[in-house]
């Protein structure tokens, strides 16, 4: 009897001591600051890089001007020139007006005809204005001499009409653009449109291609 007792006071006191040292080392535990916990983790020494966000005006309203030349059917390639002005709805639709010309040159019939003139040098002028819609289709940055600068490539479509030999045509013009901009207040261009109206100058009434490629600048406001 009396060893079955120690026993269980052995026993009993076993248990004790240890639920005491568990209690014990828990509060150790807890009373290390956290300070030191979290020196206990290993931090990566990376070097922060300066990043410069783009500086682009606010401002919505762009005007310029542009140079190029303009295939007109039939009629040979020439120099053209001319105005744009655009309104900036949103980051990513434009409207614009388009005001330009060219002059046509000799047909092949007038080179080999030895002195016959379709046109009159009044007849050749040929002037346009066109309302536009763009659309920039991607929006980025280009890279040069080891810096990043603005930029989009543009769809754009409108209606207008083409003033040549004289008479007024219905005009639909499409085409893409590239827009480059190096400062926050102005942009440089370049263009390739499509004039498509119809014409009877050679006698036979046809839908006509006048294709036009042009470079310019535009400023902010």
């Amino acid at each position: 009897m009396e060893s079955r007792l120690c026993h269980l006071f052995l026993k009993g006191t076993f248990k004790t001591l240890l639920g005491l040292s568990i209690i014990f080392v828990s509060n150790i535990h807890a009373a290390v600051p956290l300070e030191k916990k979290a020196e206990q983790i290993i931090l990566p020494e990376l070097e922060r890089r300066e990043i410069k966000q783009a500086e682009i005006d606010t401002e919505d309203f762009e005007i310029g001007f542009f140079a190029g030349a303009m295939s007109i059917e039939d009629f040979g390639v020439n120099g053209s020139a001319g105005l744009r002005f655009a309104y900036h709805v949103t980051e990513d639709i434009f409207t614009e007006i388009t005001i330009g010309g060219s002059k046509a040159g000799e047909t092949s019939f007038e080179v080999l005809g030895g002195g016959v003139n379709l046109l009159t040098d009044d007849e050749r002028l040929l002037s346009y204005y066109n309302i536009s819609v763009g659309y920039n289709l991607f929006a980025g940055e280009s890279f040069f001499a080891k810096r990043a600068f603005n930029s989009d490539l543009y769809l754009i479509a409108g209606i207008g009409n083409t003033q040549f030999a004289e008479e007024d045509h219905f005009t639909i013009n499409v085409g893409v653009g590239y827009r480059f901009i190096p400062k926050d207040w102005f942009a440089i261009h370049v263009d390739f449109r499509d004039h498509i109206f119809n014409s009877d100058i050679l006698g036979a009434d046809k839908q006509t291609h006048n294709l036009e490629i042009n470079a310019g600048i535009t400023f902010f406001f």
